[in-house]
């Protein structure tokens, strides 16, 4: 799959519509009774990436962005303005933030995760979009450095150490993180009479798995 590491204009992506989607099939039985299951074992985001769009310039930047990916042919990265930190939209990320595994002794690399929680059931939601400059690490409650005891790929959310982590030893990580996507559509319409009067043109952009 084509994909090119850069991220959708952060001030248009600011202000738009969307959010985590999950697919259910509901099957309700004779009784009245329900059974539900899913094919999905991960949320996918959907976004209107023309919400955002404010002025003629916003939508010249747009059209040149959406040129330069081909339209849906390749995905890019997205801000998601709601749901971009490891830890609170009001905190700071630290590398406490998330469990991200528990040393074995013999791996050294490891997947950036974000654990969402709600009573007691959770989802444990993989990122492979890291931002650079924005990870960090810990082992039991140590911070470690980056470069010399760990290194991130940025384009996986890989996270490799310069020795496996030992058996037992819990590792963390703070982070902030873009979504992966695509535009949803291979065409955009515009119109500067309508812009101006307060419409905008709808540009779907959806998660993809990389």
């Amino acid at each position: 799959m084509g994909f090119h590491e850069i991220r959708f204009p952060a001030n248009l992506s600011f202000g738009s519509v969307g959010g985590p989607e999950r697919r259910t099939d509901v099957v309700t039985l004779a009784n009245g009774f329900e059974e539900r299951n899913t094919p999905w074992a991960h949320s996918r985001r959907r976004y209107d990436a023309g919400v955002g769009l404010r002025s003629l310039d916003d939508v010249e930047l747009l059209i040149a962005f959406f040129e330069a990916r081909h339209g849906q042919l390749y995905g890019f990265r997205w801000k998601d303005w709601s749901d971009f930190k490891s830890c609170r939209p009001s905190a700071q990320p630290g590398y406490m933030d998330q469990v991200i595994a528990v040393g074995d002794g013999v791996s050294a690399a490891f997947q950036l995760a974000k654990t969402y929680r709600s009573g007691e059931q959770s989802y444990r939601r993989p990122i492979t979009k890291p931002v650079l400059g924005s990870v960090l690490i810990g082992i039991e409650a140590d911070a470690q450095q980056e470069g010399t005891q760990w290194e991130v790929d940025v384009a996986t959310g890989i996270v490799t150490f310069a020795h496996p982590p030992n058996d037992g030893m819990e590792i963390t990580a703070g982070f902030e993180f873009d979504v992966p996507v695509r535009f949803d559509t291979d065409r955009i319409q515009t119109s500067v009479a309508s812009f101006r009067a307060g419409d905008v043109p709808n540009v779907p952009v959806v998660e993809v798995r990389v």
